[in-house]
């Protein structure tokens, strides 16, 4: 094993109630440099690790409040990466065993060798680094792998990648497919900063976001006294955009009025603003984006062919984030260098458990969902990485792809299973996902259900669901 040197700056937490034993542990690691805190019991532990940055604890396994096992399963809630050794009598080998199978690094039996301490300590620190240094080469690798703010190495990201670069020189009109988050307006803009018309502003207009009545206003302008809050002549879009790129996001929201004339502007490169009779010739390159299927919406009338046929000269599919679940690190890293410097902090990276319940999440909200929580856990996280505990319920609460029952029945049964709690995390998952799904709406909730009002209402208040 490659034994690493002792670093001055680790903090080890020394826990037992016998005071000689902890003084004497104090004085032999401090000589090895260690910065040591110490505490008479699980509670002042607790409370000690709370307030400080800790990289190691030690504790005896027979203390007189709350026992090193009970210690080691409260401090791993708080961070499951923390390495723990155990300090035990030769009769309770067998708890130190099953606390090992609890997230305890190691164990050492009294009466114990120092130097046998100093290498399990070593060990120890050495396993942490080792896990800490694997996670974060990944997330580094993935670093790389990034386009114009656009971050992803799987196949399909790659893919649109070299299709923006081969695009971006001609003047072709793009239509982005994808769902709501995945983020299509990003591919724009990197479509018009890799062009030749990147030296004009890139202008976008959310279709969905505009009422109908005003639409045709934002898009093409208007004269003053053509309606009545005209009170002076305004340019619309097309004509900010002149010589430049106009992406016109959601275009499947775009009233079937609204849909001729802009299929009028596109095929004839002219406009006319709101109360005016006099062309305007325009050169706009026009990229669209929805999440709705437009060959569907063609088929209820909803969508004008034609139109569609205009905009479909060039399309990108852009994939859901539960499709390339690989570049999940990459994303996480990115947005969280980005809210480090929002926040103005220096939080280091996720711990492993919490990777792993973002790869496990299924992302209904793809990138637009994982930056909000990423926004989220680094406002509310107080330690150097972040953890579970800064994660809200539906990420915590999630059912893998593949749950725990696919598992050999045998498998499942020779862990410490709680039927109970495992039972009572899948309700609280489905009540969240269906409240979600019904904007939390409680009686159509209770519907989908086939539950009560009341019966509802009782699993929110037992389960401590924000509505």
């Amino acid at each position: 094993m490659k034994v690493i040197k002792m670093n001055k700056n680790l903090n080890i937490l020394i826990v037992d109630d016998d005071p000689s034993l902890r003084n004497m542990l104090s004085i032999v690691l401090k000589k090895e440099g260690y910065i040591i805190f110490s505490a008479e019991n699980g509670k002042t532990a607790i409370k000690l690790l709370k307030k400080n940055h800790i990289d190691l604890i030690i504790s005896d396994i027979k203390m007189p409040d709350i026992s090193g096992i009970d210690l080691l399963q409260k401090v791993k809630t708080i961070n499951q990466e923390l390495p723990f050794i155990l300090i035990t009598a030769f009769s309770s080998t067998n708890d130190a065993i099953e606390a090992m199978k609890l997230g305890a690094d190691d164990y050492i039996t009294k009466p114990f060798n120092l130097d046998e301490l100093k290498i399990i300590i070593n060990k120890s620190i050495y396993k942490k680094n080792i896990e800490q240094e694997n996670i974060d080469l990944k997330l580094e690798l993935s670093k790389h792998s990034s386009f114009e703010k656009i971050v992803g190495s799987a196949p399909q990201m790659l893919k649109i990648f070299e299709l923006i670069k081969t695009i971006a020189k001609t003047d072709s009109t793009v239509l982005i497919e994808g769902e709501s988050g995945t983020g299509k307006e990003l591919i724009a803009n990197a479509i018009h900063t890799q062009s030749l018309r990147n030296t004009k502003e890139f202008i976008s207009i959310n279709c969905g976001a505009i009422p109908d009545s005003l639409l045709e206003s934002e898009l093409f302008g208007h004269e003053k006294g053509a309606f009545t809050d005209a009170f002076k002549e305004k340019k619309g879009l097309f004509e900010y955009a002149d010589k430049s790129t106009l992406f016109l996001d959601e275009i499947g929201e775009m009233p079937q009025q609204m849909q001729v004339k802009l299929l009028r502007a596109i095929q004839e490169r002219k406009i006319r603003r709101v109360g005016s009779n006099k062309e305007i010739d325009i050169d706009v390159r026009i990229i669209a984006s929805t999440n709705k299927d437009l060959k569907e919406e063609m088929k209820t009338n909803n969508f004008r062919s034609d139109l569609f046929f205009r905009l479909n000269v060039i399309s990108i599919t852009v994939p859901s984030l539960s499709s390339r679940k690989d570049d999940i690190p990459a994303l996480m890293s990115h947005f969280l260098k980005t809210f480090n410097e929002k926040f103005n902090k220096n939080i280091l990276g996720f711990n492993k458990d919490v990777i792993n319940m973002f790869l496990n999440y299924s992302w209904p909200g793809n990138i637009r969902e994982l930056e909000n929580y990423i926004e989220r856990t680094v406002a509310l996280e107080q330690s150097s990485s972040i953890t579970k505990s800064t994660l809200p319920d539906e990420l915590i609460y999630s059912i893998p792809e593949k749950t725990i029952l696919s598992q050999d029945l045998t498998e499942l049964l020779n862990k410490e299973f709680d039927f109970t709690e495992y039972i009572d995390n899948i309700s609280k998952t489905i009540v969240i996902k269906a409240l979600e799904l019904n904007n939390n709406n409680l009686n159509q909730t209770a519907t989908n259900l086939k539950l009560s009002y009341r019966s509802l209402r009782y699993l929110i208040d037992k389960y401590k669901i924000r509505e």
